[in-house]
């Protein structure tokens, strides 16, 4: 009996030693190495499984030069960065470890009224029932840190690298009163274990709740300078449609004076360069005018940039009495969507590359269709971003679906048979 409650408890925390791991690679990344890596699991392992007595000065400072070795050892990532790891997850794994082992210990003592230790001359019975204790406090555990990664790995995937120095320094600076306090509170442990657990569920807290803040700060700064983007995009978008306004105005004008001049000169030269210009300002005939000069503006640039680009780029738009949207919400639906194909596009060989759009009333439905071939599996959902500033980029589809789920909408995206396809549906108020 003993023999089984020992090898279950073994697995329990085999589990919860994976658990551990998983948490602290999801916040920092493991070094690309793959000797590293697998060195680093079992080193995460022996440090995660660290006992901790009351007064056990030599386990506290033991595990939290172990952490520090290992975060330096096995993981990348700016130093700042791995000051904060240190920092949230040496509090909680002391906080979890002593709470298991000391809690564990105090019922067992109270249940079998056992000598303190074995060989004072424990039953058969008391040690079946300490392997008991011990399950049950792994099993505790395990579920603990499973709960923990459920609740928690949402802010920790969203928590990126590219945080300025002294936003971890903010959070570091939140994060010290708990670690001094689970360090002095059990090196200097009262009688009373009671006044321990409410300093080590706070220290707890503390640590998880710098996870959120952390990721808080994060969206946070990346939603400011989205909006500040998005303001910078609008006030663009204006100034072009004037000059657009301007262009036009001119352009028929422009057309018949090219003619007469054309026709009338008597040098070869002058015939060639006029014919030349026709040809650069016949691009205005082929203006697309959907109905919303927001949206006018976006496609001329987009089909500009695409023309460049050697991709085949055909528009099939009409917004007329459908002015119910945001100018932003039309320049991240419209705008993220066809950067995404002309990126794809790009990554193919020249004339491969084809996108196509639609967009338009159908019933009581705003219906935008894209269509692009693209690389096989290059779904934009698949992989956040390929560039290399993941902190500014990576976020066309998420901004659509927010602006799309503003007005009650639906997105669907599929990439099949080298063809991605974008599909929104939009209800018209």
């Amino acid at each position: 009996m003993i023999r089984f409650l020992d090898i279950l408890s073994m697995l329990l925390n085999l589990n919860y030693n994976f658990v551990f791991f998983l948490m602290i690679h999801t916040f920092l990344p493991l070094r690309k190495n793959w000797l590293l890596r697998i060195l680093a699991f079992f080193a995460c392992n022996f440090l995660s499984s660290v006992i901790i007595y009351s007064n056990d000065l030599a386990n506290l400072l033991g595990a939290l030069l172990g952490i520090i070795a290992y975060i330096t050892i096995f993981h990348c990532g700016h130093w700042a960065r791995k000051i904060t790891a240190i920092l949230v997850f040496y509090p909680a794994l002391i906080a979890v470890n002593y709470f298991m082992q000391n809690i564990g210990q105090e019922c067992f003592f109270f249940v079998t009224k056992a000598p303190i230790a074995p060989s004072l001359g424990w039953t058969e019975e008391q040690h079946i029932i300490s392997s008991a204790f011990y399950m049950l406090s792994s099993l505790l555990r395990l579920l603990f840190w499973i709960l923990s990664w459920q609740i928690l790995r949402k802010y920790l995937q969203h928590i990126t690298s590219n945080l300025t120095v002294k936003m971890w320094f903010m959070v570091d600076a939140l994060m010290l009163a708990p670690l001094v306090a689970i360090f002095t509170i059990i090196y200097f442990m009262p009688e009373n274990p009671l006044v321990v657990y409410p300093i080590c569920a706070a220290s707890i807290f503390s640590s998880f709740g710098c996870i959120y803040l952390a990721s808080y700060i994060c969206n946070s700064v990346q939603t400011a300078y989205y909006v500040q983007e998005l303001e910078m995009k609008q006030t663009y978008y204006h100034d072009r449609m004037n000059d657009e306004e301007r262009i036009r105005s001119v352009y028929h004008d422009m057309k018949n004076h090219l003619l007469v001049l054309e026709r009338q000169t008597s040098s070869k030269e002058t015939a060639r360069m006029a014919e030349m210009l026709q040809r650069e300002i016949e691009m205005y005939e082929d203006y697309v005018h959907t109905g919303n000069d927001i949206l006018d503006i976006i496609l001329k640039e987009k089909s500009e940039l695409a023309r460049k680009k050697h991709i085949s780029f055909s528009v099939t738009a009409d917004l007329n009495d459908i002015n119910f949207m945001e100018p932003l919400d039309i320049s991240t639906i419209f705008g993220n969507s066809l950067d995404n194909a002309i990126e794809a596009g790009e990554k193919l060989p020249d004339g491969q590359a084809v996108i196509l759009m639609k967009a338009g009333k159908v019933q009581n439905f705003l219906s935008i269709l894209l269509e692009n071939n693209c690389e096989e599996d290059n779904s934009p959902d698949r992989k956040r971003t390929t560039k290399k500033d993941v902190f500014l980029h990576g976020f066309g589809i998420a901004n659509m679906k927010k602006a799309v789920a503003k007005y009650k909408g639906q997105l669907i995206t599929k990439c099949e048979n080298g063809t991605f396809t974008l599909k929104i549906l939009i209800p018209i108020p």
